[in-house]
């Protein structure tokens, strides 16, 4: 039988809101085989990575065509009844640390009575350690979703590790290249998340916010432009910035395991999902990401051979300090169970800073998650 026939998907239009928006760089990934073009980008992206951890790529080599199917799948999937989506659901899973399938909106309350509204459907990579039963809207559209879930990780994970190791100064440009291989068992992902509107009434209770600002536990997170203004940052000087929907780009952000590989020389880059813009309030965003994390046997300790990290006596990290040796599948585990942790929900004061008990955040003896306001 013929596949079933996706209609186009069409983004929303832009916000007309005078916002404040981030001032990011955009990394040109058409000179990263030119001659001296990785050095280049090196330049370009020291800075970024090391203040704000967010930054754009353009000229990746995965057409607009092929991002829009992904997010057809993904209106496709939400589209199904709830029912439908339940079935990929399993609440246990999320209490053992595991996070592929769908997860329903609701899940916790955020404050004041409000749950959350956001529902995510999580796509393993295709390494042959991760089978699932798909929904029919999906697996009929397997093959390409898996082509392109492995063009995120070739034409675009892979290029940002080699320059994270030209910036690490390491003696072989694949060095992180090989911790990251996509057929090797590991925790990568791709996402399709939908954030339902609220009322204004309902959004103040809650800070006006989706989620609070957090940092994310992989490698880098790969955003694809979508126009609904929702995301924000927090700048090197502390302040909440907008990330501005650039066409043609996506957006990355690097994450907690690449700050322990760096002894923090990374920065785990801090952002939330506040309430769209005032002429985009009314209408529900749906986001296409990809998760890469390392491979499952990576030891998180800082990398020992980069002269850079010794030269600033970059050699220990959150984990090691706390005499921890965590291959990325046990912080993956620890992380997602606190994440996932059905716990009571946050005070949330007048000025919308969310306050979590301490005993919610702990994902190890010693080590908390962080909620940035």
């Amino acid at each position: 039988m013929p596949g079933r026939i996706v209609e186009r998907y069409e983004h929303v239009p832009v916000t007309q809101e005078d916002l404040e928006w981030a001032d990011l760089i955009t990394l040109d990934l058409g000179l990263y085989d030119q001659p001296g073009g990785k050095e280049e980008l090196v330049k370009q992206l020291e800075h970024a990575v090391r203040n704000v951890g967010f930054f754009y790529v353009k000229n990746f080599n995965i057409s607009q065509e092929e991002v829009d199917n992904q997010f057809a799948l993904g209106r496709e999937f939400y589209s199904l009844p709830l029912e439908e989506r339940l079935k990929y659901h399993n609440s246990n899973d999320l209490v053992r640390g595991e996070y592929n399938g769908y997860r329903p909106a609701g899940h916790r309350i955020l404050g004041n009575g409000i749950k959350d509204n956001v529902q995510v459907y999580n796509i393993p990579k295709f390494d042959g350690f991760h089978q699932r039963q798909q929904p029919p809207v999906l697996e009929d559209s397997i093959k390409e979703i898996e082509a392109f879930s492995r063009k995120c990780h070739d034409e675009v994970v892979v290029k940002l590790l080699r320059l994270f190791a030209i910036l690490l100064e390491l003696p072989d440009e694949d060095q992180l290249v090989r911790d990251h291989l996509y057929d090797v068992k590991g925790e990568d992902h791709l996402r399709y998340m939908h954030y339902a509107a609220r009322s204004p009434e309902e959004n103040k209770l809650v800070g006006d916010l989706y989620g609070p600002g957090h940092t994310d536990l992989g490698t880098v997170t790969l955003l694809f432009r979508q126009p609904v203004a929702a995301l924000q940052i927090q700048n090197s000087a502390g302040k909440w910035k907008w990330v501005k929907p650039q066409d043609g780009t996506i957006t990355i952000n690097t994450c907690d395991a690449l700050t322990a590989l760096t002894g923090g020389l990374i920065k785990s880059s801090v952002h939330r999902v506040h309430a769209p813009p005032a002429d985009q309030a009314h209408i529900d965003r749906l986001g296409v990401l990809y998760f890469a994390r390392p491979n499952n046997h990576v030891v998180l300790d800082p990398i020992q051979n980069s002269p850079l990290l010794n030269r600033l006596g970059l050699t220990t990290n959150a984990f090691t300090e706390l005499g921890q040796h965590l291959t990325t599948e046990q912080w993956v585990k620890v992380r997602q169970t606190q994440q996932q942790r059905p716990r009571v929900s946050a005070k949330i004061t007048g000025d919308g800073k969310y306050i979590y008990e301490k005993k919610d955040l702990e994902i190890l003896p010693g080590l908390h998650a962080a909620i940035v306001n």
